[in-house]
């Protein structure tokens, strides 16, 4: 540690700092005029594939990277157990697979809007059907809002959920794979520009703190 400190010392030290802080686009939320965004786009594929993407423009989410609200709602909705949206579209027969989430990339995710969308992969039959699938899913997510924090036992449900997700995702920080070092540099470098100096390491993966408002 004590030579990587040096070399870095050597040769990072005489980058100049030019003092001008982060740039921040806070100014130029909303960029998509939502009321004329519900649309439907019809792209044919290269593959044989049928798949219907829900994609939500939202508010900037960067500042609640220790509570991680699209990380949560994505573990709701990719759930695939009972009761779940792709067990009763499995039953259907029209899903295969259901995804959703936020990339947390630049495009995805960054100080003018933050983009949720939920994928889900259709059989024939649920191709034919594809409106009615859009329905289910956004019946789930009005069954979400409407429900709130239930209390149960003491604890919210909301709670253990997120308990559970903090778990997970600390267990697979701890057992990770050894990644390229140059990939982890460069990812390491990202953070330092979106989080705290006590997250650079951590920020992008662990859930810090339980916020139901958020």
């Amino acid at each position: 540690l004590d030579t990587l400190e040096k070399w870095v010392t050597e040769i990072f030290s005489e980058i100049p700092n030019n003092g001008l802080p982060k740039p921040s686009f806070d100014h130029l939320t909303q960029p998509f005029d939502t009321p004329e965004f519900h649309k439907l786009y019809r792209v044919v594929p290269i593959r044989k594939v049928h798949s219907l993407t829900i994609t939500w423009a939202l508010p900037p989410q960067e500042q609640y990277y220790r509570v991680k609200p699209l990380h949560y709602i994505s573990w709701l909705v990719g759930h695939e157990g009972k009761g779940s949206v792709l067990s009763f579209l499995r039953k259907k027969f029209w899903a295969l697979a259901l995804y959703g989430g936020n990339g947390e990339t630049g495009f995805e995710q960054n100080s003018t809007y933050s983009i949720f969308s939920i994928s889900v992969t259709l059989t024939d039959e649920g191709y034919k059907h594809f409106y009615e699938v859009a329905h289910v899913v956004f019946q789930y997510v009005k069954m979400l809002q409407k429900r709130g924090p239930d209390q149960r036992q003491g604890h919210s449900i909301r709670y253990l959920i997120w308990e559970e997700i903090q778990k997970i995702e600390a267990n697979e920080f701890h057992y990770q794979e050894q990644t390229d070092p140059v990939d982890y540099v460069e990812n390491l470098c990202e953070n330092m520009q979106l989080f705290q100096k006590e997250d650079f390491l951590t920020g992008d993966q662990l859930l810090f703190e339980y916020k139901p408002e958020v």
